[in-house]
């Protein structure tokens, strides 16, 4: 076998559900052009850092010197549906991604789990650079070149087979890898049945999604809810209706979450009753307590006064 595949087996073995394997070239042109556009037209909001390190976040040699190769994996993360109580309107609804713990954390320990491997059996000391999320780093870009799915409408990577409900994380390396091949059915059938396709762009609440590709951040609910820390305009918190924290509709709205299977990595631990949290407690809670609650999830990094201000918002959505 060669390194790539010992890589792809142990990272399987690991638990990820997907891996690839992609040079460390610039993102193409198309991707570059598209992500500077989206950013001189304002639909950043106030993410300021998304300005930041541009030609690190296109070229990922600028973040690794003498980087090589990009190893992207993919978690599933699709909660296995647990039967739902009757909706409550004092509760506020919490996004999927965060009723698992951290999953910057769980995935990192993984990614250097796997680095590990790799330096042990690599021969000279090859160096790694490991990124979750927050390294500006355009990971859906170098994803999809690595096979593992598409950027859909609702600019998520979709994997066919595991719908849009997945985590990305990378390790960029010196070491040369030999890419995989492509592990998708045909780019085109896989984008074909997305562009025929407008039901993300129909279930956002604000219009965030707009019909013609653009998306406005500024008003896309899990901005709002978990990135935005200033007053939401009033318009725009009556759409957030009990999202206490990110929103769903336009995963759930996608046909292909339809058929994805459940998160199988039995080690990332799942809490079914952080779906639906009551408001007021929420609103009761000290610093203290808060840290207790949520010391092992995404929504610890939201800080209190935040998910208050969230909560707040939802309870004036309850009973206007």
């Amino acid at each position: 076998m060669s390194l790539t595949d010992d890589i792809k087996h142990k990272a399987l073995y690991l638990g990820f559900d997907l891996v690839g394997v992609t040079d460390a070239s610039p993102i193409s042109p198309q991707h570059v052009e598209s992500l500077a556009k989206w950013l001189k037209a304002g639909f950043a909001g106030r993410m300021d850092y998304m300005h930041r390190n541009f030609e690190k976040r296109i070229d990922p040699a600028k973040l690794l010197p003498n980087a090589q190769s990009v190893i992207v994996v993919v978690l599933n993360y699709k909660p296995v549906r647990h039967p739902s109580s009757p909706i409550d309107t004092g509760q506020g609804k919490v996004a999927a991604f965060a009723q698992y713990e951290d999953y910057h954390a769980f995935i990192k320990k993984l990614l250097r789990q796997l680095a590990g491997f790799i330096g042990s059996i690599a021969g000279p000391s090859p160096r790694f650079k490991i990124c979750v999320d927050s390294a500006p780093l355009a990971e859906r870009a170098l994803a999809a070149r690595a096979g593992l799915g598409f950027i859909a409408k609702n600019h998520m990577l979709i994997n066919p087979a595991l719908g849009p409900q997945i985590f990305l994380g990378e390790i960029l390396t010196t070491l040369k890898l030999q890419p995989t091949e492509q592990i998708l059915p045909p780019s085109e059938s896989a984008e074909g049945k997305c562009s025929a396709c407008n039901k993300c762009i129909d279930a956002c609440p604000t219009g965030a999604l707009m019909p013609d590709g653009r998306f406005d951040a500024g008003k896309c609910i899990s901005y709002l809810t978990i990135e935005y820390k200033g007053s939401i305009p009033p318009d725009l918190a009556e759409k957030i209706a009990d999202r206490l924290f990110g929103c769903d509709e336009c995963v759930l709205a996608c046909p292909l979450l339809q058929s994805a299977p459940p998160c199988k990595n039995k080690q990332f631990k799942f809490h079914p009753d952080r779906a639906r949290l009551d408001l007021h407690d929420v609103l009761n809670l000290t610093a203290d307590s808060f840290d207790a609650a949520f010391g092992d999830s995404v929504i610890k990094r939201l800080g209190l006064e935040t998910l208050k201000r969230n909560a707040n918002i939802c309870l004036a959505n309850a009973y206007h």
